[in-house]
């Protein structure tokens, strides 16, 4: 079973892939989401340079009132400088599939412990994996929503597109990681 849980798990890590790059590297769909455009971006990068030194995340509020309070209806922008720039995209490519091979072995593997029930029926090992997929979106897009977050159409655009990747690989894994045919003996 481990060798059927560990090319369950590279059959929908492939699927994952070649998902995302589809989405992405085709059709640019995170970039358009979270990569909008800054009015006068030379102005702004300039003056981020020079206030933003160290690398970490940043909350920048409007000025406070006279009575020391936040005013009402001004916008809270978030900064999050990792200290890298544009050279360091390969290498994070590459963390990225690793850590998306990572997380396809871990739901093969659950999958394969599940119980027998599960693992009898295609469409419930389709479900195991989804509901993986679930989880995750919950603790990683859902919670992006507010202030210095995502707008909740971003975050609920990127939750539909993991979920949609955790579900095809979910066909994937279901397809290969199935209970072993018992052979009759004679």
């Amino acid at each position: 079973m481990i060798r059927r849980a560990a090319a369950a798990a590279i059959l929908g890590f492939l699927v994952l892939a070649v998902w995302t790059f589809v989405v992405n590297g085709v059709y640019g769909f995170t970039a358009r989401l979270t990569m909008n455009e800054v009015v006068d971006e030379p102005a702004v990068h300039l003056m981020l340079t020079k206030h933003v030194t160290t690398p970490g995340a940043y909350i920048v509020n409007p000025p406070l009132t006279p009575d020391r309070r936040f005013p009402e209806g001004q916008p809270v922008f978030a900064v999050t400088y990792s200290g890298m720039g544009h050279e360091a995209a390969g290498g994070q490519m590459l963390g990225n599939l690793a850590t998306a091979l990572i997380v396809m072995l871990l739901a093969a593997g659950l999958l394969a412990a599940a119980s027998a029930r599960v693992l009898a029926r295609w469409s419930s090992r389709v479900a195991f994996v989804i509901v993986l997929g679930v989880l995750q979106v919950l603790a990683s897009d859902v919670p992006r929503i507010g202030i210095g977050g995502w707008p909740a159409h971003t975050a609920f655009a990127m939750a539909g597109f993991h979920l949609a990747g955790w579900t095809l690989a979910a066909f994937a894994i279901a397809l290969v990681l199935r209970p072993a045919e018992r052979r009759a003996v004679a």
